[in-house]
């Protein structure tokens, strides 16, 4: 069993904590950035309402009797402003007196102001200003009062910086925005990250199923979700792969016990038969040359053990040359063909202009010396083989019954035997995946090209020249 560190954490916990940190800092800086728009947008606004109450004001004080009397007449013009303390109002002659004669409405401007405006308001261009009076910042907005085209003074709002921008209802309702946002979004994630994490935790269970030796898992590979669709189905073809190389794991040792111990007990007999005198004569030199041939047998398949794992761990050489591949395949066909104990109807077929390529050609002999074994295997008597060269392959096809649909798949797999050459065959299963290594060393592919019931075609396929098609 494997051990939890403790420093892991759950894929659950571990993304939604900082999914959660992601959206809680994205919030803050959304609600910072919303609340700066929310004070300088309120600014501008109520900056520009105070403008255009001092125009009307002055507009309106323009068209009255007298000045110190106005204010009696006209109301309360700041009440408009939705604020708690609501600006102060004041109208000045040209020098800056204050010539209010009532109360000066509003109660949110400065706390202490002289009966004069500050020549710093009256002289400025700027019709909004911004002062610092006793550590408090202050707006000031002034209009001129015009009477017949000849100004007579102004008309001055005046209010506290910080209760133009102060609006808590929107803030508490940023507040509620932003709260509200940020438990949807953790809700959101935990539920979309569960989701997604639900079939990676079943594959991981079943992973350690796996390790512990049993392949029997059960995965849905109904996902939406492409990611997750592949690594489930391929985890489940992974484990039927695994399931298959058990069992040929499991025959292999079967096999190769009986492939071994059927030759060693055989001329053990003979040899004992010999040595006790049991038999004589002609029928003693039979049971030498029996003997001989067991012996043999075992030489082969121990030679064949040893070629396959010089090959796997890359322990052979190749040998290049410049060949004339008509003049090779036709040799390579021919050695064969009288090395049988039996005619063979083999053709030889290649394309009437010489091909040339660089291989190996002794390895090249032993991949298709390894291909005419097995289709001669498969056509028994009076089958035809075809040996065919063209310019990005060589083919070799024979007539037999072809391979079994479900068994077509592991044919190039180590130590794999069909079910009905096992009964015909002695051998260990090296051969085809002996020769696809063979291939692949020479810069080719070694394929299954097709097979039925008419037959079955090998092919040697040249990479480069298979890239180009």
């Amino acid at each position: 069993m494997f051990t939890i560190n403790k420093k892991h954490v759950t894929l659950l916990r571990y993304w939604t904590t900082r999914y959660l940190l992601t959206l809680v800092v994205g919030l803050l800086l959304l609600g910072a950035g919303s609340v700066w728009w929310i004070k300088e947008t309120t600014l501008e606004n109520r900056l520009k309402l105070m403008e255009y109450m001092a125009v009307e004001t002055a507009d309106r004080v323009a068209q009255a009797d007298d000045f110190g009397g106005f204010d009696k007449r006209m109301g309360d013009p700041t009440r408009f402003f939705e604020m708690e303390s609501q600006p102060l109002l004041f109208i000045t002659d040209m020098e800056g007196n204050v010539l209010n004669t009532g109360p000066m409405h509003g109660g949110g401007g400065p706390r202490r102001l002289s009966r004069n405006i500050s020549a710093e308001i009256i002289t400025s261009d700027d019709s909004i200003q911004r002062i610092t009076e006793n550590g408090t910042d202050i707006y000031a907005v002034k209009a001129p009062i015009t009477i017949d085209g000849i100004q007579a003074g102004w008309v001055v709002v005046m209010q506290n910086a910080g209760e133009l921008t102060n609006i808590d209802q929107e803030y508490r309702l940023l507040f509620i925005l932003l709260l509200g946002l940020g438990l949807l979004g953790w809700v959101v994630i935990y539920l979309l990250t569960k989701r997604i994490l639900k079939p990676i935790q079943n594959v991981a269970r079943a992973a350690a199923q796996v390790r512990e030796g049993d392949y029997d898992i059960k995965l849905d590979s109904s996902q939406k979700e492409l990611e997750i669709y592949e690594l489930v189905t391929s985890f489940k073809e992974m484990t039927s792969r695994l399931t298959q190389l058990e069992q040929m794991r499991a025959e292999l040792l079967a096999g190769v016990t009986h492939d071994l111990k059927t030759p060693v007990t055989s001329i053990s007999g003979l040899v004992q038969a010999i040595r006790d005198g049991i038999v004589t004569g002609e029928e003693r030199q039979e049971f030498l040359d029996i003997t001989l041939k067991e012996i043999q047998r075992l030489q082969t398949m121990i030679s064949d053990l040893l070629e396959f794992n010089s090959l796997a761990a890359g322990a052979f050489t190749i040998r290049t040359e410049n060949c004339d591949m008509n003049k090779l395949v036709e040799d390579i066909g021919r050695q064969w063909q009288v090395t049988q104990n039996e005619p063979i109807d083999l053709k030889v077929i290649t394309p009437d202009d010489t091909i040339h390529a660089m291989t190996d050609p002794l390895r090249l002999q032993q991949i298709l010396i390894n291909l005419l074994n097995n289709s001669y295997q498969a056509i028994g008597h009076g089958g035809t083989l075809s040996l065919i060269l063209s310019e990005d392959r060589i083919d070799v096809k024979d007539t037999g019954s072809g391979i079994p649909e479900e068994e077509q798949a592991l044919v190039f797999e180590r130590f794999f035997r069909g079910e009905k050459k096992k009964l015909k065959v002695r051998g260990l299963g090296l051969g085809l995946p002996f020769s696809k290594m063979l291939a692949r060393s020479l810069g080719a592919r070694l394929i299954l090209k097709e097979s039925n019931p008419n037959g079955t075609t090998f092919s040697l396929v040249w990479e480069k020249n298979e890239e180009s098609n």
